[in-house]
Order: C-alpha cells, then sequence, then structure tokens
C-alpha cells in the first residue's frame, strides 16, 4: 500500500507527462473534430456501468486516469467547438483561450480584490475599457466578468432597480421587453423577489423586434395604476432569430420617461468588434448597460460574460461590499485608488476569467476577431441562399446576426403535423450527428434554427448540412405519413 500523498503533489517528471499530454490529447482533439459526430449521447445505463464506483481511496497513475476521462466521459458529449455545431448559441472557443485558463487555474488566482491579484485588477480592467470603447461609451463606464449571461442581466436589473427605486417602491417596479426577451430575465425577476406581473413581455413585431409605441404606451399606462416603471430590457441580437430592437428609438424613449435601458448583448453584443456589426446595434451605445458573454461570439471557453455600465459608480451603488458587512476584509480595502473587484459583482471569490479574452486579443488582434465575426454573419446568409434553393424549404427569418431559422412545410399539411415534422427532422439530424441543427419555438410554430458562428465553418459544411437536412425531412415525411395511414 502507497504511503498517502498529503502534500497533493506530483514528482516533476510525472507533472510534465501529464500536462503534456493534455495538451497532446486537446491538439489531436481539434486536428480530427471536423470528422467526430457533432454529438454523441449515451444512456445513463451505459454511463454508470463504466464510471459508477466506490470512492477511491489509493493513487493512481495519473495518464491512465487522463485515459479514463477521455474514454468514458468525454465521450458522451456535445463538441460545442465541432464546424457544424449549429444549435443553441455554440461555444466555439479558441486554444489560445483554453491555455489561458490552465495558466488561470495553475495559479488558482483569486481576482475579487487589490490586495490578492492587483496585477489581474489592471488585466481585467483594460479589457473591460477597450469592449467599453468599441461600444461607444463614456469614461464614467465601466464593468465585471462573471460566469454567463443570466448572471450579467442579474446583475443588470439588481443595478437598474437600486439606481432608480427605492426600497419601498421594490413591490411596484416595472420591467418591460418583447415577447423575443430571454428567460434569464424572468429568472433573474423571480430570483430578486418581484411578482410575475412586474415583467411585462410585450408582443413583437413580424421581424421580431420591440414595437416603441407599444412600451411607451405600456410604460405610461402602468403608471396611471401607480406603479413604477424602471427598466427596459432591449435586445442586442435575440437567441431564437437574432433580432436586434430599434435601440435608438427605446433609448429615446428611456431618456424621455426616465428609465434605465439594458441591452441584452449576450450573444450579439460581440458584433462591436466589426464595423458591420457596430453599425447593427447602432444605440446600444446609449443604453445604461449592456451584457456580453464572450464565450459565445468572442470564441472564448466557458464561462465568460461581462455586464457594462455607463456610470460605474451604479454598479459600485449595487454590489459593494460595505464595512460592516465583512470585517475580516478590512486589510484587503487599500487605498481609493486600489480598485478591489468584488465590489462591481455579486461574486465575492471571482475567477480571473478576463485573462483568456486578454490573452486572445493579444495573440491574435482585434482584426482579427472582426473578421471572425463578418465571417460568421456571411456564413448564415450563405446558408440561407443554399436553403431557399430547395423548395423543401420554407424561410421563417432571414439571416441576421449569424442566425437564420425555417421550416419545412408542405401545403397540404395541417399545421400541428408540420410542427411534429419539423420536431421529427430535429430528431434525425441529432441521431444521425453529422450536424446538430435543433427546433425553436416562433410564434406558436416549431421551426428549425441554424446558428454560424463558428468561424471555422467552412461553406462546404453549410452545404452538406443543408443536404443531410433535406435528407432528413424527406425520411421524417415517408414516416408520419405511415403513422397516419
Amino acid at each position: 500500500m502507497k504511503t498517502p500523498n498529503y502534500l497533493l503533489e506530483l514528482e516533476t517528471d510525472e507533472a510534465r507527462a501529464l500536462g503534456y499530454g493534455i495538451v497532446d490529447r486537446l491538439l489531436a482533439y481539434q486536428k480530427r473534430l471536423s470528422e467526430m459526430p457533432v454529438v454523441r449521447v449515451k444512456t445513463q445505463e451505459e454511463l454508470r456501468a463504466v464510471l459508477w464506483e466506490a470512492l477511491p481511496t489509493q493513487a493512481k497513475a495519473p495518464l491512465s486516469v487522463l485515459d479514463r476521462v477521455e474514454n468514458e466521459i468525454l465521450s458522451s458529449t456535445n463538441h460545442e467547438t465541432h464546424p457544424r455545431f449549429f444549435a443553441f448559441i455554440p461555444g466555439p472557443s479558441n486554444f489560445v483561450g483554453a491555455l489561458a485558463e490552465l495558466l488561470r487555474t495553475g495559479y488558482n488566482l483569486f481576482s475579487g480584490s487589490w490586495l490578492e491579484a492587483s496585477g489581474p485588477a489592471i488585466a481585467e480592467l483594460v479589457t473591460l475599457d477597450w469592449i467599453r470603447q468599441l461600444a461607444g461609451y463614456p469614461e464614467t463606464a465601466s464593468g465585471t466578468f462573471l460566469s454567463g449571461g443570466s448572471l450579467a442581466n442579474l446583475s443588470a436589473v439588481v443595478t437598474a432597480r437600486d439606481a432608480l427605486l427605492q426600497p419601498d417602491q421594490f413591490a411596484r417596479g416595472v420591467v418591460y421587453g418583447s415577447d423575443q426577451t430571454h428567460c434569464s430575465i424572468t429568472r433573474a425577476m423571480r430570483i430578486l423577489g418581484f411578482q410575475k406581473h412586474q415583467l411585462r413581455r410585450l408582443p413583437s413585431d413580424d421581424t421580431c423586434r420591440l414595437v416603441p409605441d407599444l412600451l411607451q404606451n405600456a410604460v405610461q399606462e402602468d403608471r396611471g395604476k401607480g406603479l413604477a416603471p424602471f427598466c427596459v430590457i432591449a435586445n442586442a441580437g435575440t437567441t431564437n432569430t437574432g433580432a436586434i430592437d430599434p435601440l435608438n428609438a427605446i433609448a429615446d424613449l428611456c431618456q424621455q420617461e426616465k428609465l434605465w435601458m439594458h441591452a441584452d448583448g449576450a450573444y450579439g453584443a460581440a458584433a462591436v468588434f466589426s464595423a458591420a456589426g457596430r453599425a447593427r446595434l447602432a444605440g446600444i451605445e446609449r443604453s445604461d448597460s449592456f451584457s456580453l458573454d464572450p464565450h459565445k461570439w468572442l470564441f472564448q471557453p466557458f464561462d465568460c460574460a461581462l455586464l457594462m455600465v455607463r456610470d460605474r459608480r451604479a454598479l459600485r451603488h449595487a454590489f459593494q461590499v460595505r464595512e460592516d458587512e465583512a470585517e475580516y476584509l478590512q486589510d484587503a480595502r487599500g487605498r481609493e485608488e486600489e480598485i478591489n473587484l468584488w465590489d462591481y459583482s455579486p461574486e465575492l471569490t471571482r475567477p480571473f476569467r478576463a485573462l483568456k479574452v486578454w490573452m486572445s486579443l493579444q495573440v491574435f488582434g482585434a482584426e482579427s476577431f472582426a473578421a471572425a465575426i463578418d465571417r460568421t454573419m456571411r456564413l448564415a446568409q450563405f446558408a440561407e441562399a443554399q436553403l431557399r434553393e430547395d423548395p423543401l424549404w420554407e424561410i421563417t427569418s432571414r439571416a441576421q446576426t449569424a442566425v437564420v431559422t425555417f421550416r419545412c412545410a408542405p401545403q397540404s399539411w395541417a399545421a400541428e403535423r408540420i410542427d411534429a415534422l419539423n420536431r421529427a427532422i430535429a430528431a434525425r439530424m441529432q441521431e444521425e450527428a453529422f450536424a446538430l441543427v435543433l427546433s425553436t419555438g416562433l410564434r406558436g410554430r416549431t421551426v428549425l434554427r441554424l446558428c454560424t458562428i463558428n468561424p471555422r465553418t467552412s461553406d462546404e459544411d453549410i452545404v452538406k448540412t443543408v443536404e443531410t437536412l433535406g435528407q432528413s425531412a424527406r425520411k421524417a415525411m415517408q414516416d408520419l405519413d405511415k403513422l397516419s395511414r
């Protein structure tokens, strides 16, 4: 029996072999990725058979454990970086960002206080400032890195609430958005103790955008009821269709009505890196805050999101750790110019998420990111053109912000049967695993959706995916015809 390794350290040669083994496997994985099935889901019984075991008490060879990770765990997963992963919002990552994560976790950096991580604090602030400038925000602005769009949007609602409402008004506060507003806002409202009626989801127009006239009417109606409107959620690229709300018109209304305008750009705000994207996002510079997830369209590993606020003082007011709330932190507070990032975030313990963004931008340069974003927008337009060539498909929302939706809708079929058909097509695509294309709901209909934000996706990938969709559609129609007989 081996002596317990109470230091939890590897010998240098053993540690090096494990580290190089991980890097070698990652490089091999990236090289063969496009030839792999885009998703592989094993049953719980299959996974339990190989992974459900007693707690290991004795040490094992590190490389043998690494083999198990690769063969028994990572063999049953989807591949977000796969060039034919078109479902949800892909996370196409990049290798520099992945190595930055290894460096961050190897140093085990805590980036909450200046005392513990002054270098990381400045790197995070300068990374935020680059994005601030691209978005056209003033020098008074800053932000915070968070785990994802859900926490960024929740933090935005907290900041808006604390900036514009007194505690005795919370029960009367109202937030507005369209019927395309992301579910993270609904959850944020519930977490914060708001009631369901305090989020008003207004009908969007035929391009899935918020209608300013409906918004103004709703605000005035609620004021007449003695309620306290305080925040508007403007979409800067919806998950469903990539739609961008009329940001300038919403900013005009918010300025007039003294409302906080939050632009939910968890998906789409990364387009500020591209000149074409900035043009589409015109008006975001007038918002009071916006969210952005670098782990989506800025090609970073999970997790990585940020919230940017026009006036950094509002963010600090919402989240500052008060002196009488954590006495044990008193020696870490430092001088006024020594910024403690925990004062701008709901997270006290917070990792150095900005490192992967900072390193990726240093290595590749912002022009490469702009070119990648432009390429992925063109891929969606190319996909739409390919779909239009086959009369099998009906475009339900045109390619915008790298998303296109469509459906198979035979003329003689009833609406419910068409919905069932498109769900069956998505199921077939998942089973065949050549490309992952799933369904979504749009205006009460089931449609299919392509999100093309992986810059390593080729035109050939699009062509073959559309061909595979056609094959799946025809097989699904045959199956449904058999069932109806």
